[in-house]
């Protein structure tokens, strides 16, 4: 009897760390994001590669909101899990932290196909703050990690072109305002698992965007891909051309040999067949492909040295192997934006499962022997088939709901009438946080709230700020329309919007905060640290109880603000808002590494080392960040503990 894809839903329960409350302060400044490039490399570039290094790359956040309100104690929770299987494979998707395939388990083996983390432990990789590792995560948007992550998508049974059922993933992607889908299905016999992707552009502009599908598998692998040179992204920032596998001497489809955290993005040739694999020592391991509009192929290695070695143990748990990433993308590096013209889509069919070949000898033969046992187990053309069966059912509206995602989607087709087949954004979805913007839609007119909280998240796209630009001027609208401007570029306008809240706003500390980033920005840092020290007086003073919105505001708040005034050498302004911090935010590893920087400005060396000796962990710490290693080195010439070394370059770099 034929078995097709079957879906069931699961509770995954692991030890994992709490999510805790989104930043309420609007994102204002620019991303901190490490991938950025220098004219230079642009030299000797092909022609398409180099106009998309340079088209359109983002530039800030809003209107998303930096997710930083996790922490690092782990407890037995509760996920719920969406399972699709037939009789050889059984994949794990966490429909409410981005849809992540966790799990890939060969049947007929018992191997996992994937780095399974055994932790759900947040950290600070995604473009908006909290990402996990392990499994398969679809990033859409910008160069980086998606800043749906670890936010809920919709999810619901569709029918499969098989004849069975499908598990349809979809959101709306709110940094550049595109509808995607995901559609997993297992076709029966399978040993691969089909992932038919499509991204839409429902507007009448062109509008640039992004796409990397990152597989997390073990690290004590061969990596192996269809080219003989690569594009690296190390340490120096450049971006270069270098052989592959071999390059300075260190054979580097071994991600172990590696010594420091690099993108590899593999130079497919046109007309070679899409594909990476990893093979363990016995020939055993994970191969992706996919039909050709997916060309990137990427390996993403920690490296051997101190922090790499210090990150993977901070991603997860204790005496947990390591990892690395192979990857797939639009364009032949995460660097690059390609352009969705206006009513057009891009869809493409990717598939993942097990591959057995010898990883050892030279290069060419490796590549050779793996490429034709993929052609042996997976043809080449049932992936173009699979597809062209495929492409019909994509506009199949979905049958059971069986997980529901935000409800941006859903305000932006009720303001447009958008037609989207197959990824409907139903009213039902609309929420509390849609809420004064559909009135804004409705009547003409953002609502003052009913009651003191901090401002909600502000749409920033032209459409919304037209619509703020001729709403009735009240401060909650002067506030918001001040964030869409700024976003838009309009500084001068922003800083007058804001200037024109504090005129009759009930609450000062948000269009303050905002003025004093603006100060920052453009060098003034007294006034900002005079504007800050104002702003958290104001905050703590309209706080109304201990509860989580209250308190991640102060928090977010108490952080910038002792940063402008560190900076500005007001130690005294500084101590005072540490002061009115609650304990339990001062306990949090970030406000324990800015106590250790404010007793060092107040010249109290000793007791600023006493916080590193006493132990603290930052749990939002960026990668790339060196803000710990810094503060060591102005305390002391030891060298830096292991456990805050996240070092991923070398020191002189």
């Amino acid at each position: 009897m034929a078995i097709v894809t079957r879906i069931r839903r699961e509770v995954l329960t692991l030890p994992a760390a709490r999510l805790g409350p989104d930043n309420p302060l609007p994102p204002l400044r620019p991303l901190d994001e490490t991938h950025r490039t220098d004219d230079r490399d642009r030299d000797g570039m092909p022609g398409d590669m180099a106009r998309r290094l340079g088209h359109e790359p983002l530039h800030s956040l809003l209107p998303v909101r930096v997710r930083d309100g996790y922490d690092r104690t782990r407890e037995p929770r509760a996920l719920d899990a969406l399972v699709i299987e037939n009789d050889r494979l059984r994949a794990t998707v966490l429909p409410g932290l981005g849809g992540r395939v966790v799990s890939l388990l060969h049947l007929p083996t018992g191997r996992e196909l994937l780095y399974r983390n055994p932790v759900f432990q947040p950290a600070g990789f995604a473009l908006n703050g909290a990402w996990y590792s392990g499994g398969i995560e679809w990033n859409i948007g910008a160069t980086g990690h998606t800043t749906l992550a670890c936010a809920p998508l919709h999810a619901a049974r569709v029918p499969a072109p098989d004849g069975g059922e499908m598990l349809r993933l979809w959101e709306w992607e709110r940094l550049r305002d595109l509808p995607f889908q995901v559609d997993l299905w297992l076709p029966d016999g399978s040993d691969f698992l089909y992932a038919g992707v499509r991204v839409r552009n429902p507007h009448e502009r062109p509008v640039p965007t992004c796409w990397w599908s990152n597989t997390a598998v073990p690290e004590e692998v061969r990596v192996l891909a269809p080219a003989d040179e690569a594009w690296q992204f190390g340490h120096e920032r450049r971006l270069r051309k270098v052989p592959v596998p071999t390059h300075d001497g260190i054979d580097r489809s071994r991600p172990l040999n590696s010594p420091y955290a690099a993108d590899y993005f593999y130079d497919v040739p046109d007309g070679r067949r899409r594909w990476i694999a990893a093979l363990d020592a016995d020939g055993h391991g994970l191969v992706q492909t996919s039909t050709d509009l997916l060309r990137g192929r990427k390996l993403f290695v920690w490296g051997n040295r101190p922090g790499g070695r210090r990150w993977q143990e901070w991603l997860t748990a204790p005496g947990t192997g390591g990892y690395c990433e192979i990857q797939a993308g639009l364009a032949r590096t995460q660097l690059e934006h390609v352009r969705l013209e206006a009513g057009s889509e891009l869809s493409w069919l990717e598939a993942y499962g097990p591959l057995d070949a010898p990883p050892d000898g030279a290069w060419t033969q490796a590549v050779r022997r793996a490429g034709e046992r993929l052609e042996s187990v997976l043809p080449r053309a049932r992936v173009e088939a699979a597809y062209a069966a495929w492409k019909p059912y994509a506009d199949t509206e979905p049958g059971e709901t069986l997980a529901t995602g935000s409800g941006w989607g859903a305000l932006e087709v009720l303001r447009t009438d958008w037609k989207l087949p197959g990824t409907p954004f139903p009213a039902s979805t609309l929420g509390a946080p849609q809420a004064p913007w559909r009135e804004l839609l409705r009547t003409g007119s953002l609502p003052e709230p009913r009651r003191v909280r901090p401002p909600g998240e502000t749409l920033v796209a032209p459409h919304w700020r037209d619509m703020l630009e001729t709403a009735p001027a009240t401060p909650h609208t002067e506030y918001h329309l001040g964030v869409a401007q700024w976003h838009a570029g309009d500084r001068a306008q922003a800083v007058r919007s804001w200037e024109r809240a504090l005129l009759l706003a009930p609450s000062l500390w948000p269009s303050l905060r905002c003025l004093a980033v603006a100060d920052q920005e453009s060098g003034h840092h007294e006034r900002a640290a005079e504007r800050y020290a104002d702003a958290f007086d104001d905050l703590c003073r309209e706080r109304r109880d201990d509860g989580e919105a209250w308190t991640a505001a102060v928090a977010a708040l108490g952080r910038e603000a002792l940063g402008a005034l560190l900076r500005a050498r007001r130690t005294a302004d500084a101590r005072a808002v540490w002061d009115r911090l609650l304990p339990a935010v001062r306990r949090r590893g970030r406000f324990r590494l800015l106590e250790a920087e404010l007793l060092l400005a107040e010249g109290r060396r000793e007791e600023a080392r006493a916080v590193f000796d006493a132990g603290f962990e930052v749990a939002d710490l960026r990668e790339g960040e060196e803000a710990i290693g810094r503060l060591w080195a102005r305390l002391t010439d030891e060298p830096l503990p292991a456990r805050h070394d996240f070092r991923t370059r070398p020191e002189t770099a």
